[in-house]
């Protein structure tokens, strides 16, 4: 069914909902970390490691009933030896998603307070607007694909643009579809030795593909879940306090004032891979029941 959105009235309802107080909600959290948890699992299968992983263990993919990879021991020894936050729940985080709307927003300094910071997609960081705290940074293999295709014979411009989230891991879908493997095989091989102290991980399939069942489950049909949903789903189950930025799949912001799509750069989104407006719709759910915390307005001077 398609349907048309009257942004104007949309934003200004919006305006008078994010205006109503909105507390926390630690009964409701809870409810959801303990449904995430029992679903999925992100405690202990969020990513392949050598703790969680065997050699020779059949590796399924995430949107095939038919195709698996055999892990080897030589993949296997680049693994991450476990979770870079195992034995301990993280206290405030900060989910930074790529939307326009944090384009001179000031957020930068807010989102750096928090414990553990979570990005995507090798996305630009600054202290201004973005911040520069990161703990776990996707990327995207057809960002390999298109921008870094020549790794393996000059892999500097990769290992410069990693090398600015410090030892954050780095996390990539690497059985998402097959053509992720070899590319996301290629990438650990490039990093590992030049920079062993920043973990290259892959998701897991398993945990991916759980976390789809559980979203379609409550109605909401997308080809494949977006990256950004399914960490801030990650979050709601391994933090104690979620605060949530750069999600806003629309053109204009709440004051329509337009926006870019991403706030570095001028990309579309996918037509078809993802349905961000329903995404963004069980956030503010999420938000309204106070299990997270949705940030859509500039960020204040004064640090919370």
């Amino acid at each position: 069914m398609r349907y048309s959105l009257n942004m104007k009235t949309f934003t200004q309802d919006l305006n008078d909902f994010l205006n109503c107080p909105c507390k926390p909600n630690m009964t409701e959290h809870e409810q959801n970390r303990l449904r995430l948890q029992f679903c999925c699992n992100a405690t202990g299968s969020l990513l392949l490691t050598k703790r969680n992983t065997a050699v020779n263990q059949t590796i399924p993919y995430e949107t095939s009933t038919t195709d698996t990879y055999t892990m080897n021991a030589a993949i296997h020894s680049m693994l991450p030896e476990d979770f870079p936050w195992s034995g301990r729940r993280l206290g405030r985080c900060a989910v930074v998603g790529s939307g326009g709307i944090l384009k001179n927003s000031s957020c930068g300094r807010e989102i750096d307070i928090a414990d553990f910071v979570i990005r995507f997609n090798l996305a630009y960081i600054n202290d201004s607007d973005v911040g520069l705290k990161t703990d776990l940074i996707t990327i995207n293999p057809t960002q390999i694909q298109r921008e870094f295709k020549n790794m393996e014979r000059n892999p500097d411009p990769l290992v410069d643009r990693v090398s600015v989230y410090g030892n954050a891991s780095l996390a990539i879908p690497a059985f998402a579809y097959t053509f992720c493997t070899g590319l996301s095989i290629k990438t650990l091989k490039v990093l590992h030795p030049i920079r062993p102290q920043q973990p290259v991980a892959f998701f897991s399939p398993i945990y991916l593909r759980a976390m789809d069942r559980f979203w379609k489950g409550r109605g909401l049909k997308s080809v494949r879940l977006s990256s950004g949903f399914m960490l801030i789903n990650t979050a709601l189950e391994l933090c104690e306090d979620v605060h949530v930025y750069g999600f806003w799949p629309f053109g204009a912001d709440l004051q329509d004032n337009p926006v870019p799509y991403h706030y570095y750069d001028q990309l579309r989104p996918h037509p078809y891979m993802h349905k961000m407006p329903e995404e963004f719709v069980r956030l503010l759910q999420l938000h309204s029941q106070g299990a997270l915390t949705l940030h859509l307005q500039p960020c204040s001077s004064d640090t919370p």
